[in-house]
């Protein structure tokens, strides 16, 4: 039946008993950083471990593999909002090992939403609209070269001031080890 009513009666006990009070900050990040990394479950809790970030320190941006691959999309709307209103003045692209992104079989998953029931129609009408899917839906081949092309995009973007220095890391999924492989002072 899913997860939602476990969710839900989990909520209730957890307002009931004012656990949220621990967790109680502001909108605006403690340590004035923004964050881009994947949306994988081994990094839920080992990233702000292992960057020594608690609740309120950061905006973290999670999506596949820490990729922004559009300059005008939702991920790079959410860095500028996060240095223009909420005052974060560095930028962590945090990649990691072993990341399902470097291994992305566009094909294998145009064929896994047929078989859920997307239809032959839908896929033809996006691709004949100019989306292609095989492309859109193409990770990287090294999950570094994926932290060093998503720095270069952050940092060239026109709207980004000058001044925020952007980094890129690579974390190990099982260790939390930190390589630095773009030190935004520096470059």
């Amino acid at each position: 039946m899913g997860q939602l009513q476990t969710i839900l009666e989990h909520n209730q006990k957890f307002v009931a008993n004012k656990d949220y009070e621990a967790y109680i900050t502001d909108k605006y990040p403690d340590k004035k950083i923004a964050i881009v990394t994947c949306m994988d479950t081994r990094l839920v809790e080992l990233l702000p471990k292992a960057m020594n970030l608690r609740n309120g320190d950061a905006k973290i941006i999670k999506n596949a593999g820490a990729i922004i691959s559009q300059p005008f999309g939702s991920v790079m709307r959410s860095l500028l909002v996060a240095i223009y209103e909420l005052h974060a003045d560095e930028v962590f692209i945090v990649g990691h090992s072993g990341c399902g992104m470097a291994s992305l079989n566009s094909e294998h998953m145009i064929n896994a939403m047929s078989e859920r029931g997307i239809s032959d129609d839908v896929l033809n009408t996006l691709e004949n609209s100019g989306i292609k899917l095989g492309k859109w839906l193409r990770g990287f081949s090294d999950e570094k070269e994926g932290v060093i092309h998503t720095v270069k995009i952050v940092k060239n973007h026109p709207l980004l001031p000058a001044n925020v220095p952007v980094h890129g890391m690579l974390i190990d999924s099982t260790t939390g080890e930190l390589e630095l492989l773009v030190d935004g002072f520096k470059n």
